[in-house]
């Protein structure tokens, strides 16, 4: 899955808003606030001069909502002014446009959902079959990809989707990065992505980024390739119990957000078999470096 560097030295904290995960906590503070009210939906629509199905959308997080309407429900809900502002802050956090505004013209709603999600995971779990997860790639390697291999021919949409994935790395930074774990097919070291000088970038890479304690990467052999998994897929963890655990998968024609407890269930299955079919964190440094080693 081609939408999943800098060294161990943690740059200054960026301050996100994390718009997409606070809709989310927000919609569903409100819908927990107003059943223990004992409010329907219609009744709730009447306090914001709304239907029933914005109640609905707002709770579920479809949309963006107003601080005013955020207001108007919670006098509705007998919330009282001095508990308010925790409320009201979310609302405005929310509807804060997020550091990925700039690329929606490149990005699918599914996608943007995606990216915004991504900035609030606690952990990130991802198996690739065919690239370098996209948080571990360098920029040469992601532009490689990025351009179905004729870097050369790379255009300002190309450019700018690695700008958009350079970015997205940025969380591996932080003081409270997410722990990543990236399993990866043993094909995905011999692929020659951008040619051998690239790839050798990229090795290094890997081996560099594996130093560091918030990520665990595994490498599953030739023997036991294809087993456990038929393609790539990303699961992200939350801490806050609001949000759901997601499952991401893409293909041709989109992406699938899983987030069914039976589903996330299945793909936590097939990906804890994946680290037990990986040689372990250890032994696939080893292999890093012995096929490092190979292309000189």
């Amino acid at each position: 899955m081609t939408t999943v560097d800098p060294g161990d030295h943690h740059e200054p904290p960026e301050e996100h808003p994390k718009p997409t995960a606070r809709r989310i906590v927000l919609g569903t503070q409100l819908r927990r606030l107003r059943e223990a009210a004992e409010i329907t939906r219609a009744e709730a629509a009447e306090s914001i001069r709304g239907s029933e199905s914005k109640i609905s959308r707002i709770e579920l997080a479809k949309v963006s909502v107003k601080e005013r309407d955020v207001l108007d429900l919670l006098k509705c809900y007998g919330i009282d002014e001095q508990h308010r502002e925790p409320f009201l802050e979310m609302a405005r956090e929310s509807n804060q446009p997020g550091w990925w505004n700039r690329y929606s013209d490149l990005m699918p709603d599914w996608f943007q959902d995606f990216v915004g999600l991504e900035e609030s995971a606690a952990r990130i779990q991802t198996f690739e079959l065919q690239f370098v997860p996209g948080l571990l790639q360098v920029e040469e390697y992601a532009r490689a990809v990025a351009s179905r291999g004729r870097p050369e021919l790379a255009d300002e949409d190309v450019q700018r989707r690695v700008a958009l994935r350079m970015q997205r790395q940025k969380l591996l930074n932080r003081p409270d990065a997410p722990r990543l774990w990236a399993v990866i097919d043993e094909s995905v070291l011999h692929r020659p992505i951008g040619g051998t000088r690239v790839m050798r970038a990229q090795l290094d890479h890997l081996l560099e980024m594996t130093k560091r304690s918030t990520i665990t990467l595994q490498v599953v052999p030739y023997r036991l390739s294809g087993y456990a998994a038929e393609g790539s897929f990303s699961m992200l963890r939350f801490a806050e119990p609001e949000l759901p655990n997601l499952v991401y998968v893409e293909h041709l024609a989109g992406a699938l957000h899983l987030d069914k407890p039976e589903e996330i269930e299945k793909y936590g299955r097939v990906f804890d078999r994946l680290t037990v079919d990986a040689e372990t964190p250890e032994a696939s440094r080893q292999l890093l470096q012995k096929v490092r080693a190979c292309i000189g």
